[in-house]
C-alpha cells in the first residue's frame, strides 16, 4: 500500500505533466518557427547559387558525339524521388514514479 506522501506527489505530478507538456510545446513551436525563417531567409541564396551553376553549366562546350562533357551534366529522366524527412522523436511522459 502506498503511502500518503507517495499519494501526494503522484498527484503532484500528474497535475504538472500538462504544464510541462505546454512548456515543451511552446518551446517545439518557437525552433520550428525560428528553423522556418531561416529556411525561408535562404531562399535568394539558393535561387543565385542555382542561376550561377546553370550559367556555368551552359558554358561549358559538349563533348563532339554531342553528349554532356560532365555526368552531373546530363538530362537524365526522373526515376527516384528522395524525400528527407526531419523530425523530432523525444516523446512528451510525466514525471517518473520510481523512487
Amino acid at each position: 500500500m502506498a503511502s500518503l506522501i507517495d499519494l501526494r506527489r503522484r498527484i503532484r505530478s500528474v497535475r504538472n505533466t500538462p504544464q510541462i507538456t505546454k512548456a515543451m510545446k511552446m518551446v517545439a513551436a518557437s525552433r520550428l518557427r525560428r528553423s522556418q525563417d531561416r529556411v525561408i531567409a535562404a531562399r535568394p541564396y539558393a535561387a543565385a547559387l542555382e542561376a550561377t551553376l546553370a550559367s556555368v553549366a551552359s558554358r561549358i562546350p559538349p563533348k563532339e558525339d554531342g553528349s554532356a562533357p560532365h555526368p552531373l551534366l546530363e538530362q537524365r529522366p526522373e526515376k527516384r524521388v528522395l524525400l528527407v524527412v526531419v523530425a523530432g522523436d523525444k516523446g512528451l511522459c510525466g514525471g517518473s514514479t520510481r523512487t
